[in-house]
């Protein structure tokens, strides 16, 4: 069952439409009840407005009255309404759109003709199309409930990663702690023991030559202590704080980056406040990365950073000129600009750099945020 499903929705959604409005056109051919002009009009009306279900499903079923009203047509109200109840969470709605194509399809045109004909017969086809209309309803609340049910269960995915990811850092930082304090404890008290000792006997060594080899071990002791004791803050540090959940720069923070880069830049634009903290930090760390290679490749020359948004998307441009001054011959790992790539597709954005003119140029988009 879950492999029809999962070959359903590879369907395009064109297609099915398509479908759909074929599969209303050859009920509405073989089940007419007249051959008139207005008749075959709203017969394909109604065929048509399947095409906007999508859209506009209250339209859509509303265009299929007429036709249920003048002709005994059941496929394009059914799809309408299913379509509607998929969409709708409005109760009463869907209880008066099935009410409506039940009356429709039991009264029938005239109405008059109807009405003073065959009155219990008319009774008993609307409960019967009533029962009928129950079924697109049913089964499309069923498959709204089931699309919310599989949110659902993304987020509590979602959430038990970010709980396991959580644990994983403060299982880190304990490591981390241990760590420190067994340096601190018993390599540190080591090495200052080699250190006293080598410091004792370059005081009572007569040999020049052991002197000078007890004075190198005794520097060496203490510059390895000095290393400990910056490891050993190090550790602590980060075992106190994970990285992970340190404070994370935004775009708030990039004139603070600007003014620090010692670059002639000019700020152009701005961005929204609403981007979300995983696009502002794409956004700060693009700015950062470019000011970078900047000092790197091209010192002295004039950058322009611009930023600007629409509905749909946001970006950020770094565009710099020609070096006034040799370019530092700096070590390099060229996977700057590949990571930022990496991290614009994750948050499905695109990132373009190359060259532009007598300079370089390094562009963002990202996505707005959907509410």
């Amino acid at each position: 069952m879950s492999r029809v499903v999962a070959a359903w929705r590879r369907i395009p959604a064109w297609l099915v439409d398509l479908l759909a409005v074929g599969v209303a056109l050859l009920d509405a051919l073989l089940y007419r009840s007249g051959d008139d002009p207005l008749t075959l009009g709203l017969c394909l009306v109604a065929c048509a407005g399947l095409l906007v279900r999508r859209r506009f499903p209250l339209v859509a079923f509303v265009l299929t009255l007429p036709a249920a009203l003048v002709a005994t047509i059941i496929a394009a109200p059914i799809i309408a309404l299913f379509t509607l109840a998929a969409r709708s969470r409005r109760y009463w709605l869907l209880l008066t759109c099935g009410a409506l194509f039940a009356a429709a399809e039991a009264i029938g045109w005239p109405l008059t003709s109807q009405f003073t004909s065959d009155q219990d017969h008319t009774a008993i086809s609307f409960v019967y199309r009533l029962a009928a209309a129950a079924a697109p309803i049913l089964l499309g609340q069923l498959v709204q409930t089931t699309a919310d049910l599989r949110s659902r269960l993304t987020e509590i995915e979602a959430s038990r990663q970010h709980e396991r990811e959580l644990y994983a850092q403060t299982v880190l930082a304990r490591e981390r702690n241990q760590l420190a304090r067994e340096m601190h404890d018993v390599v540190s008290h080591q090495v200052s023991l080699i250190a006293a000792q080598a410091g004792a006997l370059q005081v009572t060594a007569s040999d020049p030559a052991a002197k000078e080899a007890a004075s190198a071990i005794r520097s060496l002791a203490s510059t390895t202590l000095e290393e400990l004791r910056s490891m050993v803050m190090l550790l602590r540090a980060a075992g106190t704080r994970s990285p992970g959940l340190a404070p994370q720069p935004t775009v708030s923070d990039l004139e603070d980056l600007v003014t620090a880069s010692g670059l002639a830049v000019t700020m152009e634009g701005s961005l929204p406040p609403d981007l979300g903290s995983a696009r502002e930090r794409a956004v700060y760390r693009t700015v950062q990365e470019a000011l970078t290679n900047v000092r790197k490749h091209a010192p002295g020359s004039a950058v322009t950073v611009r930023q600007w948004s629409d509905e749909r998307s946001v970006a950020v441009a770094i565009v710099n000129g020609c070096p006034t001054s040799t370019p530092l011959r700096l070590p390099s790992s060229h996977l700057g600009l590949l990571g930022l790539h990496e991290r614009a597709e994750l948050l499905g954005g695109t990132l373009v750099y190359g060259a532009e003119g007598d300079g370089f140029r390094v562009e963002l988009h990202l996505p707005r945020m959907t509410k």
